[in-house]
């Protein structure tokens, strides 16, 4: 009769339970996030999880269709906007500057700023433009008053520098994207990602 040795401790793969579930849902939506903004939403999923160092399987856990991580990814795009808008004394150009970094960096965020959703369905239309009125309400909320432009006029001037900011990298979509600010006679800050304050 043999018996089987038990495996020592430090053979054994860590289970980290719950932090390893929230762990791989934030490296999946940054994967996506960095996946889209270079291939688009059509973007093979399993090039995500590669990028984050998962599964395919583990994806489908958070994430159980493209619209899903795209939408987590657009999600996580407002907040970071709302975020630079609700920091004490934000200026108005330092957030244009946040709003313009997710223009040269994603396709899909210009698509959401525009309200068109990322196919044809209803609810996914609604979504975007909810979304899009919350970019709309943290502009809004750091527009000094008397400024030469509405907050709607303002969602109207995003939506023609996303129509600029093309070209093949992102340095030379952020160099059309603050020329047309420029056009538009509006002061933009550094473009950066919230992220990185």
């Amino acid at each position: 009769m043999t018996t089987q040795q038990p495996v020592p401790e430090e053979r054994r793969p860590a289970n980290r339970g719950p932090k390893a579930a929230a762990h791989n849902r934030a490296a999946l939506i940054t994967a996506a996030r960095e996946i889209f903004a270079v291939q688009g939403l059509d973007a093979p999923l399993s090039a995500i999880a590669r990028r984050a160092g998962v599964g395919q399987g583990v994806l489908y856990r958070h994430f159980p269709d493209r619209e899903a991580i795209a939408a987590a990814v657009l999600e996580r795009n407002v907040r970071e906007i709302e975020g630079a808008a609700a920091v004490t004394g934000a200026t108005l150009a330092a957030v244009l500057g946040v709003v313009t970094w997710h223009q040269t960096q994603s396709a899909a965020f210009i698509g959401l700023l525009h309200a068109a959703g990322m196919n044809d369905r209803a609810d996914t239309r609604a979504w975007s433009r909810k979304l899009s009125e919350r970019v709309g309400n943290a502009l809004r909320n750091c527009l000094p008053a008397g400024h030469r432009l509405s907050a709607d006029d303002l969602m109207l001037a995003i939506a023609m520098v996303s129509g600029a900011a093309t070209g093949p990298t992102p340095q030379e979509r952020e160099r059309r994207a603050v020329a047309a600010w420029r056009l538009l006679g509006i002061t933009v800050g550094p473009v950066r990602s919230f992220e990185d304050e």
